[in-house]
């Protein structure tokens, strides 16, 4: 299942240019990445960042603009998880601002690596080209640890 995060670029979130800074950039893409794996996890879920595998700024987002980011878990082992991130369009001129892979492990209370529980549901890469962009970027950079 696809996930939708919405907020609103405020000045407080913006670089000397007038646009998103990359820090709050990457701060609300994680925090997307984050509600994507909760949700296909479900309330069990007791995750930690364990990888950046990948982030591309594809174009400056102005101060006042409402973004978009969908989220998908696109591969998941016993104990981790990727979640692909796309920072959807706010017009039609162009494409996506931002796409990203970020990785998240399950531990256990004492922050140990455990696994997911059961019952988990499948995978599914959701159609379109961004997605299988993110899928053979994803593999390739699982590869080259």
């Amino acid at each position: 299942a696809v996930t939708h995060s919405h907020k609103l670029v405020l000045p407080s979130d913006a670089n000397h240019h007038g646009t998103l800074y990359a820090g709050a950039m990457l701060r609300l893409v994680l925090e997307a990445g984050y509600a994507t794996a909760w949700k296909h996890i479900g309330p069990e879920a007791n995750l930690v960042l364990r990888r950046v595998l990948n982030m591309e700024c594809l174009r400056p987002v102005p101060v006042g603009v409402v973004v978009e980011i969908q989220g998908a878990v696109i591969h998941r082992t016993a104990a981790y998880l990727v979640c692909a991130l796309v920072g959807m369009p706010w017009d039609d001129e162009e494409g996506p601002w931002m796409e990203g892979l970020f990785g998240f492990a399950q531990v256990d209370e004492t922050g140990k690596l455990t696994h997911f529980p059961d019952r988990l549901p499948e995978v599914k890469l959701p159609p379109g080209p961004t997605w299988d962009r993110l899928s053979r970027r994803m593999t390739k950079l699982l590869r080259a640890r």
